[in-house]
């Protein structure tokens, strides 16, 4: 069709102009006619899309997901149709389920082929119509392009969600119609969106602060949807005296250098957040649907306010008096000239008292020896050692445990992992996407080894490709070998009282800093405590991206800091059946003084 317009450049060119300049992706012929405009784009010298080629489909989707939580931007990914597609899910689930804005853009045959069993030909509505709910539809003219794409988008970042577009191959290569017709069954849709702004209403912030008001012991956990809202939610912890827990999607809410920030709730968390949750008399739930209900107060014994810009995920996880839905700076905002404040801080004390208790233990229990290296000692070492403004992804196993409790976040640092869906093998591309969004930012990734074997190894090819057009070179990569599976191990142990199956749970013991070394960046293996501290200078003073190759402990109890004391009994139960580490587990619980819950 020589240089005419076709659909495929209209769709670059409508989503610049709805702000998109990144789009991660991995080729095929479903989308040659996208990828043809791109090459043409690139070649006039008017390309605006950074096209991220990703080693597979699912470090795309992965990688859009996390450039939408680090940078609050629209994340897009592209594939072919097909096996493209159906590699794009899990990474678009991740965006789903985390309430992040991603547009997945695939190909599909040609409209002539379709229902005729050809290669590669999948129902792809049916297959998307879950994950992209709110919005999957197939572009079969020109004319419909344009108001598709706007759709697709605007309810993307409206809804916070995924949406999906589909455009056969022919289709791509039409003609594009960029005005259609003034005439009956037409679109004429247009670009961009702009937030609103959303408050309770005024009887319903009353209502809250008469509540708040009475509490003498008041908690708040925050979340992810807090994010943003650091000023209003300090104004509001002090005026009532409260303590603020994390759930672990907003660890980066408040730093944890203000006394009477908690740290993380919950399984993953800290003894001081999940006493605190345990003694408070009222809860004010800002911007979060933390999961773990068994750690928040029995139902009914408190009385509680919740904020989340969703409506829907008010009063879902406790029996909530007043919900409030609205944006979490906006509502604070106007809720605190409501607030009664309160002048007894004895409460408060308290919670700085659990606090500095808290970091003073886990520093000891982070210097207690294990074999051959304790993991608690690589992240507490690390956040000592982190510039103010870094990123850290976390991935999902017991190194997000070891994230959640000894990452210690201050300045202006970001930390994010896949939450809701608890994907492994995020956290490498999460931090390529953190680092292609801020190039002169460190960025680090936590990962266990069976993420690094699941999707690691093969985003750190991506890192290979890209760290050369950084303007700080540096992305560190720490690798917890245990050569297991170990926090679907202990789940096994103290949720399901059956010892450790080798059979399911060891992986093989990778050589990861040799490997990286292979690709041309740099690394080191770490089999002595000693050794920790000098392994993480050198990657953070790297003149490219480093992997360090952390030989860690198994036996270290990937455990609430507390067990019930059916969860005591069933662990107990377990590791009498034969348990291959029983012993070294033994000598962990009582190293790392695992208490009991009261």
């Amino acid at each position: 069709m020589g240089d005419e317009k076709t659909v495929g450049d209209f769709l670059l060119e409508r989503l610049g102009a709805w702000g998109v300049r990144r789009v991660f992706g991995y080729s095929g012929d479903g989308i040659n006619g996208i990828l043809k405009a791109l090459w043409k784009a690139d070649r006039a010298g008017g390309g605006t899309i950074d096209f991220v080629q990703t080693a597979h489909e699912e470090l795309a989707a992965l990688m859009a997901t996390a450039h939408s939580k680090y940078t609050g931007e629209v994340g897009v990914c592209l594939a072919t149709g097909g096996p493209g597609a159906i590699h794009l899910l899990n990474g678009l689930y991740d965006a789903k389920l985390d309430h992040r804005p991603v547009l997945a853009i695939v190909g599909q045959q040609a409209t002539a082929g379709l229902g005729g069993s050809g290669q590669q030909e999948v129902h792809l509505r049916s297959l998307l119509a879950d994950v992209a709910a709110d919005f999957v539809e197939t572009v079969v003219s020109p004319e419909q392009a344009r108001h598709v794409i706007d759709r697709a988008l605007r309810i993307a970042i409206a809804r916070r969600t995924v949406t999906a577009i589909i455009i056969p191959h022919d289709v791509q290569e039409e003609p594009a119609v960029e005005d259609p017709p003034h005439e009956h069954g037409m679109q004429h849709s247009s670009a961009g969106w702009s937030a609103p702004r959303v408050i309770p209403a005024s009887a319903d912030l009353r209502r809250a602060a008469e509540v708040l008001s009475a509490g003498s012991r008041v908690a708040i956990p925050a979340g992810a949807g807090a994010l943003g809202a650091a000023p209003e939610l300090i104004a509001v912890a002090e005026a009532l005296g409260a303590g603020v827990a994390k759930a672990l999607l907003g660890k980066a809410v408040l730093p944890d250098d203000l006394p009477y920030v908690t740290g993380t709730a919950g399984w993953l968390g800290t003894d001081a957040s999940n006493r605190m949750l345990r003694e408070c008399d009222t809860l004010l739930m800002v911007g979060t649907t933390f999961p773990y209900t068994e750690f928040l107060p029995k139902p009914g014994s408190v009385r509680a306010v919740q904020v989340d810009l969703d409506a829907g995920g008010l009063g879902v996880r406790y029996p909530t008096e007043v919900n409030l839905a609205g944006d979490a700076a906006e509502t604070l905002r106007a809720l605190l000239p409501l607030l009664e404040t309160k002048t007894e801080r004895g409460w408060r004390d308290d919670v700085e008292g659990w606090v500095a208790d808290w970091w003073r233990a886990e520093g000891e229990r982070a210097h207690q020896p294990a074999s051959p290296v304790n993991p608690k000692l690589l992240v507490h070492e690390l956040s000592a050692r982190l510039p103010g403004d870094a990123i850290v992804s976390g991935d999902s196993g017991t190194s997000t445990v070891w994230l959640a409790r000894h990452l210690r976040v201050r300045g202006e640092m970001m930390v994010s992992l896949s939450g809701g869906l608890a994907t492994m093998g995020s956290g490498v591309p999460y931090a390529l996407a953190a680092k292609l969004a801020f190039p002169g930012r460190l960025c680090v990734a936590l990962a266990g080894d069976g993420a690094m074997q699941m999707n690691g190894i093969n985003s750190l090819i991506d890192v290979a490709r890209r760290w050369r057009q950084w303007s700080d070179p540096r992305l560190a990569v720490i690798a917890f070998n245990n050569r297991d599976l170990a926090y679907v191990s202990w789940e096994q142990r103290v949720m399901d009282g059956f010892p450790k199956y080798p059979a399911t749970q060891d992986v093989p013991d990778l050589p990861y800093a040799a490997y990286a070394e292979l690709l041309g960046l740099k690394g080191v293996r770490v089999e002595r405590p000693e050794d920790v501290v000098p392994a993480i200078e050198a990657a953070l003073a790297a003149d490219r991206p480093f992997v360090i190759d952390a030989v860690v402990d198994p036996a270290v109890p990937a455990l609430p800091p507390e067990l019930t004391g059916e969860q005591r009994k069933t662990l107990d139960q377990a590791l009498k059946q034969g348990d291959p580490d029983e012993r070294a587990i033994r000598e962990q619980l009582e190293r790392q003084e695992v208490g009991n819950a009261p």
